[in-house]
């Protein structure tokens, strides 16, 4: 389905307008009109805008259903070895562990991490770029 048809069919079935559509997110009612006819494709924000609006999880403008689609296991892996860190072992149910906590943090407590993670990296790098 294309996109554009699936936003339209949503907004039609909570029977918002168009008009509705661009009270709740800033956007001009013609380009509302141009994703909806499949003239024009979205960046990942505006899905993001349109989503909002709709009052429904950023998933269901790709997936046609009421559940959300089912997680794949970075962990079953089928033939061939993968010899990647957190592929197998301890290092994966270690890589598994941070998964199931990093889903369940805060977005402002995951970014603050990330940002921890890349200053370390950087002052590992620095240090050994020195040594050399």
């Amino acid at each position: 389905m294309i996109i554009g048809d699936h936003i339209k069919a949503i907004r039609e079935e909570k029977k918002l307008s168009q008009g509705d559509i661009e009270k709740r997110t800033g956007l001009l009612r013609c380009y509302i009109s141009r994703v909806e006819n499949g003239h024009t494709v979205p960046a990942v924000e505006t899905l993001e805008k349109f989503a909002r609006a709709l009052e429904i999880p950023l998933y269901q403008l790709f997936y046609d259903s009421d559940k959300p689609p089912a997680m794949p296991s970075i962990l079953k892996r089928k033939g061939g070895k993968d010899n990647s860190w957190g592929s197998s072992g301890k290092d994966a149910r270690m890589l598994e562990k941070f998964r199931q906590v990093l889903g369940r943090a805060k977005e402002s407590d995951r970014k603050l991490l990330l940002f921890m993670a890349q200053k370390m990296t950087r002052t590992k790098n620095l240090s050994h770029a020195s040594a050399d």
